[in-house]
């Protein structure tokens, strides 16, 4: 697990996405997520979609399922299966600006509260996923614990995750995935081994693990450029960077070194799949 050098809370986690909620959401959108580009010519909308609908495929969604998406973020994800699958989804979210956005728009229901601790019944779900967020998840053993107590007996949990390449150099920890862990809020990176463990130690078994490293890479360059073009185009992104107040201006920095992980194969991008045994 790759750690950084400051601690990363829940509390910092919900404070970076609250300060960062209107960029976020200028520069990539509602959904808070990489894009599944298959072909490389895909539109952002398109592609963002495309991720969604290989986690729904995954899924095995059937009309009238009770699901929850665990860090749903503006609540894309969310309303998509909603309106898309006949299902009935549950969003969970720490940060009140996420949940600002997510909640007067129809299609699905929203709550603030943090995953690790979310009151929902044992086996109230058919379904769950996590889209990028278990890597925000302080402890991520809780974090498979909690989905595996909500699920139904032959539930199913599909995780996208941010992953450690197993070949990564001292380099590439010191100056590329540890950075990224801090700059981004992340309390840890596992590799693709330990979300298998943690996963099976909750009780769950590993169905499958596709790395789609090279479909979502893209996503990055094209953050890179519009971040860029900001810049240029619109004086708070200048006001931001020159506030000295702002600890989360440095992500401007960390989206170049998530485009140089990518390169080397330091990081990864998994979708894993698990079941909890009927």
């Amino acid at each position: 697990m790759i750690l950084p050098k400051t601690v990363q809370t829940s509390a910092a986690v919900a404070a970076h996405y609250d300060r960062l909620d209107a960029f976020y959401r200028d520069v990539w959108g509602e959904h808070v997520h990489h894009g599944y580009f298959q072909t490389g010519r895909e539109s952002v909308e398109t592609a963002v979609e495309g991720l969604i609908l290989l986690v729904a495929g995954k899924l095995g969604l059937v009309a009238g399922q009770r699901v929850v998406d665990i860090g749903c973020g503006y609540g894309g994800s969310a309303r998509f299966l909603a309106e898309r699958y006949g299902v009935d989804v549950t969003g969970v979210t720490i940060s009140k600006a996420q949940l600002a956005q997510a909640r007067p728009r129809a299609g699905a229901r929203f709550l603030l509260a943090d995953w690790l601790v979310n009151g929902f019944a044992d086996e109230s779900f058919d379904r769950a996923y996590a889209i990028e967020s278990s890597e925000h998840m302080p402890d991520k053993s809780r974090f498979f614990a909690e989905a595996f107590r909500v699920l139904k007996p032959g539930g199913r949990l599909v995780v996208c995750a941010w992953l450690a390449g197993d070949s990564a150099s001292a380099w590439e920890v010191r100056h590329l995935l540890e950075p990224i862990c801090r700059e981004g809020r992340l309390p840890g990176m596992g590799n693709e081994a330990e979300y298998r463990g943690l996963g099976e130690a909750a009780g769950f078994r590993v169905v499958s693990v596709d790395d789609i490293s090279a479909q979502v890479s893209r996503t990055w360059g094209i953050c890179a450029r519009r971040f860029l073009g900001k810049l240029f185009t619109d004086s708070r992104y200048i006001r931001m960077l020159l506030d000295g107040s702002q600890a989360d201006r440095v992500f401007a920095v960390t989206v170049f070194r998530l485009m140089a992980a990518y390169r080397t194969g330091a990081m990864r991008y998994g979708v894993l799949v698990y079941e909890k045994a009927v």
